[in-house]
């Protein structure tokens, strides 16, 4: 294993039994600077204007840190998604938000041909798809509209609430 996937995963590992349930758990301008980060993939893999709805009209950043902040949901993927972002802000020297899609298109591949940045952009585009395609219950697929844009519907019976109670 190479030295730097060895401190990624440390640092994941370690700080996944700090991170609980919440999100706030972040300092504020980590915080912002992760959503922006996340919100900026998200909307540069489903931009407006395509068959499928934008990340933007489907909030589709509120539903991931949603999604990742449930207490039920993975501790070691919440870390993930989070140091994810992390690293791809300090890649891009924190500037990864105000790129131009081109460059975006530039630094996500250059991200992608590394183990790590692929795994993370392929989590963040299952939990961004999840949204898409979930049940409107869950705060994304505004008006089932990405049903709507794959002439599919969800199964009945369909979720009355959010989240089953453990």
């Amino acid at each position: 294993m190479k030295r730097r996937n060895f401190l990624i995963l440390g640092s994941l590992f370690g700080l996944s039994s700090h991170l609980s349930g919440k999100r706030s758990l972040l300092p504020s301008k980590q915080q912002k600077e992760t959503e922006a980060t996340i919100q900026a993939v998200q909307e540069h893999l489903f931009p407006e204007g395509n068959t499928i709805p934008s990340a933007k009209s489907m909030q589709l950043t509120q539903f991931l840190f949603e999604t990742i902040g449930d207490q039920s949901y993975d501790r070691d993927i919440r870390a993930f998604v989070i140091e994810g972002a992390k690293e791809l802000q300090i890649r891009e020297k924190g500037r990864f938000p105000s790129l131009s899609m081109s460059q975006k298109e530039k630094a996500l591949r250059a991200y992608e041909k590394t183990e790590y940045g692929k795994s993370w952009i392929e989590r963040i585009m299952t939990l961004s798809m999840e949204g898409l395609f979930s049940d409107p219950v869950y705060g994304s697929n505004i008006q089932e509209s990405g049903w709507k844009a794959l002439r599919a519907y969800g199964g009945q019976p369909r979720p009355r609430t959010r989240y089953i109670a453990l």
